[in-house]
C-alpha cells in the first residue's frame, strides 16, 4: 500500500495522498503521524516508517459533506448490484429506480433511489414493493463524501490502518 489517508484536525478524513507527499507534509511539520505501516522508507541520511494516517495541524475546509445525486453515484453507493435480485452488473445493464415510484408521489433523491437490473425494473413497474414483494436488500441514505470519494478513487477496500477513520460522519 503507498497510499496515506490524511485527516482534518477534526480527525474527518479529507484525502488520500501518495506516501512521497505524506513524507514531505511530516517534513515541512503540518501534519501529525497517527499511524505507521511497517514499511521503512530510507533517504540518504533519515529513515522513517511510511505513514499511513496522518492529521492537519490547521484546519482545513473539506468538500465531501455534500455527495452531488447522480446516477454513477448511486451505482457506486450500491456497488453495482441489483437491489431486487442481488446481482452485480456492468453500468450499462443498470437503471435507477424509484422505491416509490415518480406516478405515486415519488421523489428523486438519495433515499428514494437504488440501483436495480433492468430486468426487475421491468418486473417492479410503477408497483409499490409490497404490491410485487420486491423490497431493496439496504435502506438507501445519503452516502458519506470521503467514502464516496474513496470509491472514485478507486479503494474498494481500505487498509486495516483507516478502519479507525473512514466512517466519521460528516
Amino acid at each position: 500500500m503507498d497510499r496515506t489517508l490524511l485527516l482534518n484536525t477534526t480527525f474527518e478524513p479529507i484525502s488520500v495522498l501518495s506516501w512521497k507527499k505524506a513524507i514531505t507534509l511530516v517534513y515541512l511539520g503540518k501534519v501529525e503521524v497517527l499511524k505507521e505501516y511497517e514499511r521503512e522508507i530510507r533517504g540518504v541520511s533519515i529513515s522513517i516508517r511510511q505513514p499511513a494516517v496522518i492529521r492537519l495541524l490547521t484546519l482545513v475546509r473539506s468538500n465531501h459533506t455534500n455527495v452531488k445525486f447522480s446516477r454513477r453515484n448511486v451505482f457506486l453507493r450500491d456497488d453495482h448490484t441489483c437491489q431486487y435480485c442481488g446481482e452485480k452488473f456492468d453500468a450499462k445493464h443498470l437503471t435507477c429506480d424509484h422505491i416509490v415510484p415518480k406516478s405515486r408521489g415519488g421523489i428523486t433523491e438519495w433515499t428514494n433511489i437504488v440501483t436495480s437490473c433492468i430486468a426487475c425494473n421491468l418486473k417492479k413497474g410503477d408497483k409499490l414493493p409490497d404490491e410485487v414483494k420486491m423490497h431493496p436488500r439496504k435502506r438507501p441514505s445519503r452516502p458519506n463524501g470521503f467514502y464516496m470519494f474513496i470509491l472514485h478513487l478507486g479503494v474498494k477496500v481500505p487498509p486495516d490502518y483507516w478502519r479507525d477513520y473512514m466512517f466519521v460522519r460528516n
